[in-house]
């Protein structure tokens, strides 16, 4: 049995129109903005967590040129529990060369779309297929997935040769789809919902007769599991300051790196060990004495490992040292990390 692209692309798109969940960047006519905005906000994260936020950023952003003109720090503050945040100041300086450089409309062509910032081949033909309903290809791990069950291409999904002969699958799927967007959702939803790396409902797939892995019985084993990442250990000692009106003193992490640009409570880091009191102290301008060790708390992401110990600090007048004091209804307007929002918010280690 060989997989035939025709079928395959009316069994999927009938399957859509029928399956498809009810998502607000799913609007009909689709919306540029909204579906730009959609996409980064998706670049791996999933639909849960996104669902949460995207609804009250394009509220606070409602056009392109409203996004444009924002201050960073509002944009990252709106961003706040999605991770990954070069990606929200990506899709700001997006919207900037929109409106510079397109005169505020997104535009169609793949050429173009590419040549903004932030969007590389996924996301121009997610949006150049799916808004503009051009025959280009989209290739995720979702679809790459998907491609090699219905193939039952063995072969690792992250090598570089898996990747070039997904997006030559796809591209000939697009090729021949009525609706080259709604296909490439229908892959997308299908990869999402029912053709998942483990759980697999093959009983609802749409195209399991075509699909050369459940012909076979080797569909858990395609893809191979991927290597795990090597996870770094970050230490980090922590303090939450309050001046005497209750304001918490907080300061700005660097651009680039881990939580770029994002807001926390004065924090020192060390890639070797535990920061002692005596230098979070110093870096604060006051004694170890003046510290209490509240709690210690292990944050996990993708690629590191970061242990914290959390302290108070009974002075209540230490200087800002370019940091500043904010006060603490206002935290919200700040970019902040789902770690130090932990510790910033935490009534048990902030009341002295």
């Amino acid at each position: 049995m060989t997989p035939g692209d025709q079928s395959l692309t009316v069994a999927l798109e009938s399957w859509f129109a029928n399956h498809a969940r009810d998502l607000p960047w799913r609007t009909e006519p689709r919306d540029p903005y909204r579906s730009l905005v959609s996409e980064f906000m998706l670049q791996q994260t999933q639909v849960s967590r996104v669902l949460e936020k995207f609804t009250p950023f394009v509220e606070r952003f409602a056009t392109i040129e409203a996004l444009a003109s924002a201050a960073e720090d509002e944009v990252l503050a709106m961003w706040s529990g999605l991770g990954y945040y070069r990606r929200a100041r990506m899709l700001h300086k997006c919207a900037q060369a929109v409106v510079e450089h397109h005169a505020g409309v997104i535009p169609s062509d793949i050429k173009s779309l590419q040549a903004l910032p932030g969007v590389g081949r996924y996301t121009a033909g997610a949006i150049a297929s799916i808004v503009f309903r051009q025959s280009t290809p989209i290739v995720d791990g979702n679809v790459t997935r998907i491609l090699q069950r219905i193939h039952n291409n063995p072969s690792p999904q992250t090598d570089k040769a898996t990747i070039q002969w997904a997006w030559a699958q796809a591209e000939q799927l697009a090729d021949c789809a009525h609706n080259p967007g709604v296909l490439n959702e229908a892959m997308m939803e299908l990869g999402a919902t029912i053709c998942t790396p483990k759980n697999i409902r093959c009983d609802q797939c749409p195209v399991r007769n075509q699909c050369l892995a459940f012909d076979a019985g080797t569909t858990e084993q395609i893809p191979p599991p991927k290597p795990k990442a090597k996870q770094k250990t970050i230490y980090c000692a922590s303090a939450v300051v309050r001046n005497k009106a209750g304001a918490l003193l907080v300061e700005q992490r660097p651009p680039e790196g881990m939580w770029g640009g994002l807001f926390q409570a004065p924090t020192l880091e060390d890639s070797s060990r535990q920061p002692t009191p005596e230098e979070l102290g110093a870096l604060l301008g006051c004694g170890p004495a003046d510290l209490r060790e509240r709690e210690s708390f292990t944050h996990i992401t993708t690629h590191r490992i970061v242990q914290f110990v959390l302290y108070s600090c009974i002075q209540t007048e230490l200087p800002a040292n370019g940091r500043r004091y904010i006060p603490e209804p206002e935290l919200h307007t700040l970019g902040i990390s789902n770690a130090q929002k932990r510790i910033l918010h935490s009534l048990d280690t902030i009341t002295q």
